[in-house]
């Protein structure tokens, strides 16, 4: 692509994105926030510390039972963590791109090189590479970088659903192959979920069989029980342990699927913004529902309010 061809692709994506951006305007606040304070919808684990991000950072150690403030490096609206390297933390902010710790959220540095400017609506650390990056830009597109946040690129185009493009409102990247000789990287948005292959050939409804099989199939029957039409997947949490198990935050509730999101079935009814799964045990969930940070150790059976709302 030449400079004239990149700055057309630039700035049909802003041109897009203004537009789309006034009317969520209007609307997150009752979507990404419905079941919280409009401040905490940020939510991971950090091992076995619970991260909560907003104006400020919230950690809990011990079950959600005590929590310690520390200065966040913006407002933060997403967050990132990986299994294999404990106290590696990033954060999407509302100004100023991507924040990254490496200390468990004690300190930051910028990591906004190659970056537009713009909310930072999600983020994800590839499952396979603790130093590659992805991050969801409120009305241009997904980025990715390579080397541990130095550097951005555009990677794709925001997913194009019901005739628009649509931003996504939360990336997770699963350790599942897709046939083509990677892996998935899922996206909520406004319309449900999707996903694509981390070579970013095409955005794929999830359906059963691989990338490969749908691109030689074309259209595909729905999936059996997917998560109810049109409505905005919130958040997306996949078990580092058991891969095919996802986790999705939506105003309907939490919903699980056991399958990589083929079929999925509600497991608790109130609504929720947002659900993390504890590194080591895909059972020990974390979520955003009705105001409440909640805990389950049974896989969403039970679940247990924290100290903080």
């Amino acid at each position: 692509m030449n400079r004239f061809e990149t700055h057309k692709a630039v700035s049909r994506r802003r041109l897009l994105g203004t537009a789309f951006g006034l009317s969520m305007a209007a609307i997150m606040p009752k979507l990404a926030f419905a079941a919280s304070d409009g401040a905490k919808a940020a939510l991971a684990f950090d091992g076995d510390a619970i991260l909560l991000g907003g104006d400020v950072l919230r950690i809990s150690s011990d079950g959600g039972q005590t929590w310690a403030e520390h200065a966040a490096p913006g407002q933060v609206l997403a967050l990132a963590t990986h299994r294999g390297q404990a106290g590696l933390v990033l954060a999407g902010l509302a100004k100023g791109g991507v924040a990254i710790s490496e200390d468990g959220g004690a300190t930051w540095r910028s990591a906004a090189q190659g970056l537009p400017g713009g909310p930072v609506n999600a983020l994800a650390i590839a499952s396979r590479d603790p130093g590659l990056f992805y991050a969801a830009i409120q009305g241009d597109g997904l980025y990715k970088s390579e080397d541990s946040g130095a550097n951005w690129a555009l990677a794709m185009d925001r997913p194009w659903l019901n005739e628009a493009e649509r931003d996504p409102l939360t990336l997770v990247s699963v350790d599942l192959e897709t046939g083509m000789g990677g892996i998935w990287i899922y996206a909520g948005t406004e319309l449900g979920l999707t996903r694509v292959p981390d070579c970013f050939c095409r955005w794929q409804d999830v359906q059963p069989g691989n990338a490969m099989d749908a691109l030689v199939a074309g259209d595909a029957p729905p999936p059996e029980n997917p998560l109810p039409a049109a409505e905005p997947v919130l958040s997306l949490a996949s078990s580092p342990t058991v891969p095919e198990r996802l986790y999705a935050a939506l105003a309907s509730g939490i919903w699980t699927s056991a399958d990589g999101g083929v079929v999925w079935q509600r497991m608790a009814e109130t609504p929720a913004s947002a659900v993390a799964v504890h590194p080591e045990d895909e059972r020990y969930i974390a979520a955003l529902m009705g105001g409440n940070l909640k805990l389950s150790r049974d896989g969403g059976t039970t679940w247990t309010a924290t100290s903080v709302v």
